[in-house]
């Protein structure tokens, strides 16, 4: 049962804050079995003075519970465990935290806790709750793995399965390098010699594929913890691995959008804005971008065309802004300026019809398909590799701008929807320029002819 117990308060977790969470571990009965550095930080307790006694010497509430499983349970009746609990610090004072328990199984079938312990405070300047830290109290579930001195796997719960693909009765008992003999089990290894050693708190980063998944690589970050017994000397190393994916696009994401506000809207020449969207864009969003007009916003012809309205009169483009990784945008049939062919059946076709953007995980260039109906299209698809597009429309107030294109080519992983997302806020800030810049011509020609 993944995460069985496991309880949760707070917003995104944030891996840098990762060493400020204090760790215990717990047995069924709730006697603390392992004590961390950052435990004794927190409340004030060694790892003497714990170990080996109940959790309710810090925890007053596991007064009235006979087991661990009881008091998780006696949490989720009382108040649905929004995660806030009383802490009693060695000194006398009473804490205000954010616990946490997760569930962990060893090798014989007995049980184990993780408890992990933040404290809470009042609100930063920018209004974000700076007690809720690390992704032990975020949303998102997290694996958790004991070690011994040898490095030995003792206790793990399911969701570390999830994150490597690497099933729990294939763990327990073995080290990281016996069952991932690579430099990067080294490397885990490695750090977690130094915690032994020294009992500092580690913390690594790494990016993997899920092992169920073909969708886009996702970035970890593990934390590792020494655990101290009775005696102080070390038992053994907690090591946690969270999901940092959405964390690491929301910086990216941020990155561009300020970017864009830094260069988007700096001219009044549309043909200029296009360009800057697919500078933007490349390449952080994509591999190759392409920025295509509706020719009455770039060369006043023809009145504007309104949003999905393309049953009469398809809207003609023109190549406005080109981007690639590549030196001298081999991707693209078209030049700046040229008219753009669009096939009736393609993506771009579509997404018009349905005045909304459209992705193309897989993008399908077999024989036959629409990117025949184009030859020179057709070529530069085949031979650059496009594999994944989106084709997110420029409008304003029901009016088509445009069109852009998002392309991948050497970038192997398929665009999902969080890149969508970015694609459309970048797309949504370059159309405001536009229209600024389509409005500011119409001015400047209306007082010409005068």
């Amino acid at each position: 049962m993944t995460s069985l117990g496991a309880v949760t308060l707070g917003k995104q977790l944030n891996a840098s804050d990762i060493s400020d969470t204090a760790i215990a571990l717990l047995d069924e009965q709730g006697t603390v079995a392992g004590w961390t550095q950052t435990a004794e930080r927190l409340v004030g307790y060694s790892a003497g003075d714990v170990v080996g006694r109940s959790a309710a010497l810090v925890l007053p509430a596991f007064e009235e519970a006979a087991t661990t499983s009881a008091f998780v349970e006696q949490c989720r009746t009382e108040n649905g465990w929004p995660g806030a609990q009383a802490l009693r610090h060695r000194d006398g004072r009473v804490l205000d935290v954010s616990l946490r328990l997760t569930m962990l199984r060893g090798q014989d079938g007995t049980t184990r806790w993780l408890a992990s312990m933040t404290g809470t405070g009042p609100l930063s300047e920018d209004g974000m709750d700076g007690s809720v830290r690390g992704p032990l109290l975020a949303r998102e579930p997290i694996g958790v793995a004991i070690r011994d001195r040898q490095l030995r796997c003792t206790f793990v719960n399911d969701v570390a399965e999830s994150h490597d693909g690497l099933p729990g009765a294939r763990r327990l008992g073995r080290r990281h390098t016996d069952v991932r003999p690579r430099s990067h089990a080294e490397t885990l290894e490695a750090v977690m010699r130094q915690v032994l050693q020294n009992g500092a708190t580690k913390v690594h980063e790494y990016r993997t594929y899920l092992p169920t998944s073909q969708g886009p690589e996702h970035q970890f970050a593990a934390s590792f913890q020494c655990l101290q017994g009775a005696d102080g000397a070390a038992l053994g190393v907690c090591v946690i691995s969270a999901d940092v994916t959405a964390n690491r696009q929301t910086r990216e994401r941020l990155a561009v959008l300020g970017q864009a506000s830094a260069r988007l809207g700096s001219t009044l020449d549309v043909m200029q804005v296009s360009q800057e969207l697919a500078d933007v864009a490349v390449p952080l969003v994509a591999d190759y971008v392409a920025v295509d007009l509706e020719q009455s916003v770039s060369f006043g012809e023809g009145p504007p065309v309104r949003i999905g309205a393309t049953g009469k009169r398809f809207p003609a483009f023109r190549r406005a802004g080109l981007a690639s990784i590549r030196q001298g945008v081999p991707e693209s049939p078209w030049v700046r300026g040229e008219p753009v062919d669009v096939p009736p059946t393609s993506p771009f076709a579509a997404a018009l019809h349905a005045g909304q953007s459209r992705l193309e995980p897989v993008l399908d260039t077999a024989p036959g398909t629409w990117v025949d109906e184009v030859p020179a299209l057709a070529h530069r698809v085949r031979e650059s590799g496009m594999h994944s597009i989106m084709v997110v429309p420029i409008r304003t107030r029901r009016a088509l701008l445009g069109m852009a294109l998002f392309v991948r080519t050497e970038n192997p992983v398929p665009f999902h929807e969080a890149d969508l997302l970015l694609a459309e806020e970048l797309v949504n800030r370059a159309a405001q320029a536009l229209d600024n810049a389509r409005q500011y011509a119409r001015k400047h020609t209306a007082a010409l002819t005068l």
